[in-house]
């Protein structure tokens, strides 16, 4: 046996014997350690792999050269991960919405677009003013999400194999596993740097403006604006897409893990809980009519999941000094969003939910309140466990961060990355060199 093979057996042995914690903490395919792991020298000599950056290797959809058409594409799925078929079938939709508002009128004037709901949020109040256009909720809604999950698809492989893939090459990274996670945090960095911003530019316009917990549950009067108490169930034009998009954007991430169009994770059985978990607090908070606090919840998810995204990145990157910086900065925004501003909501939940009149705490969908007493128990509850979870991560980033400036330095002796597809490859070799 070599001197190398010898290695990379007792580290297998080691890692055999290490806490849960401890395995998290090298297992490269988690979605939240494994990217920190110190990364193999640059110009290494592994050589570059093609394919997907959506890559399987046996796991749900494989790779074939045979070239399928547009509709086997769609039948099968695969739309989800071919750009070029998710971006005809947007394309499709709007050429028929388009084809429909310049024709209809020749036709029949009072006939409305069945296109329209695709691509425009619906469900305009008739009593709203045109200058105050408000929105409700209904089933229109899921005709948007449906669209708009496709173009979540098409957004998706186009930062990731289009934009990333360019860039991580550009920077020296050669095995297709890597390339493959450098295009999802690119994604990731984009998508929840967009939707943090937006996020708070609907916030600033909402009486809940930075973190005004009472006002989930009560109006305001400011001096252009009368906000009626709970049920808030007319929303502005920006909150309702805000909603909607963020509905289709977990959808779709859902329907990539749960149909196996990617490499699955290690931690694929935590992920797909989290997205259920944030699937329901989107569907639920929307059906009840508190946008006001859903509001809240996902620009504190978002936020710090923009500097989580930009110290994964600067990792595979290898960018050390500006890493550190990042990193600090993830500390940061994750224990003010993830945990004080959490507790803060829990603590609004359990005890300013009685701030709501009682003619509007009583189960009356009619009248858009859904508050009995109980509810408050089924709002806690998911903002809850999003908290427990956020504890779990914060534990381990902590770890990264202890382990980064105390310890030793982790040396990679592994072929270039641990994300070549092989079962091998799954298996991080860490040696952490002794002082």
């Amino acid at each position: 046996m070599s001197k190398e093979q010898t290695v990379n057996t007792g580290l297998h042995q080691r890692r055999e014997n290490a806490g849960p914690l401890s395995r998290i903490e090298t297992d490269p395919a988690h979605h939240l350690t494994g990217p920190f792991l110190t990364q193999t020298p640059l110009g290494g000599n592994t050589p570059s792999s093609g394919g997907s950056p959506v890559s399987t290797n046996g796991n749900g959809f494989p790779r074939t050269k045979a070239k399928l058409g547009f509709w086997d594409d769609i039948t099968s799925f695969q739309w989800i991960i071919k750009p070029a078929s998710s971006f005809k079938i947007l394309v499709f939709f709007v050429i028929l919405w388009a084809n429909w508002a310049a024709l209809a009128p020749y036709v029949a004037t009072n006939l409305s677009n069945p296109f329209e709901p695709l691509l425009f949020i619906s469900h305009r109040v008739p009593s709203s003013p045109p200058d105050d256009a408000r929105y409700q909720k209904g089933y229109l809604d899921l005709v948007f999400i449906a669209y708009h999950i496709v173009f979540f698809s098409f957004l998706r492989q186009f930062i990731t194999v289009t934009l990333c893939r360019p860039v991580a090459r550009y920077f020296g990274i050669r095995k297709q596993g890597k390339i493959d996670r450098f295009g999802e945090q690119g994604y990731a960095l984009v998508y929840f740097a967009v939707m943090g911003a937006w996020g708070y530019r609907i916030m600033t316009q909402l009486p809940t403006n930075w973190f005004q917990t009472k006002y989930f549950w009560i109006g305001s009067i400011p001096l252009t604006l009368i906000l009626a108490d709970y049920p808030h169930w007319d929303m502005k034009p920006e909150l309702k897409r805000y909603y909607l998009m963020h509905s289709a954007y977990w959808c779709q991430q859902l329907i990539v893990l749960l149909l196996g169009l990617e490499k699955p994770r290690k931690d694929y059985t935590e992920l797909v809980a989290h997205h259920f978990v944030t699937l329901w607090l989107i569907g639920w908070s929307y059906l009840i009519n508190l946008t006001f606090i859903g509001n809240a919840v996902y620009m504190s998810m978002d936020i710090p999941d923009t500097f989580l995204a930009a110290s994964k990145l600067l990792n595979y990157m290898r960018w050390e000094k500006t890493k550190v910086v990042s990193f600090i900065a993830l500390l940061i925004s994750w224990t003010y969003f993830r945990h004080w501003l959490n507790l803060k909501m829990l603590w609004s939940v359990w005890f300013e939910f009685d701030l709501i009149s009682e003619t509007n705490r009583s189960w009356a969908p009619e009248t858009g309140a859904w508050l009995t007493w109980w509810m408050k128990y089924q709002i806690f509850a998911p903002i809850l466990l999003l908290q427990i979870l956020n504890l779990f991560w914060y534990f381990l980033i902590l770890r990264i961060g202890y382990r980064a400036m105390l310890q030793a330095p982790m040396t990679d002796v592994r072929s270039d990355d641990e994300d070549d597809g092989d079962d091998g490859d799954d298996e991080p070799l860490i040696d952490k060199k002794s002082s």
